[in-house]
């Protein structure tokens, strides 16, 4: 499953963490494939369910 970058950006800047949020910009692609950054998305306490959710149409 991928996930935009954008909407993971979003979540994270909702919560303040505008640090996190700037790392994640700067490091991650566009389309965030869940498989290969599901560690770093989970250390960064972000809920895959949630995101795909936000990422919906």
């Amino acid at each position: 499953m991928t996930i935009s970058k954008a909407v993971v950006i979003a979540v994270l800047r909702e919560r303040g963490q505008n640090a996190r949020a700037d790392f994640v910009d700067r490091e991650l692609p566009e389309l965030i494939d869940t498989s290969r950054h599901g560690g770093l998305l989970a250390m960064l306490h972000l809920d895959l369910a949630e995101l795909a959710e936000a990422d919906s149409p």
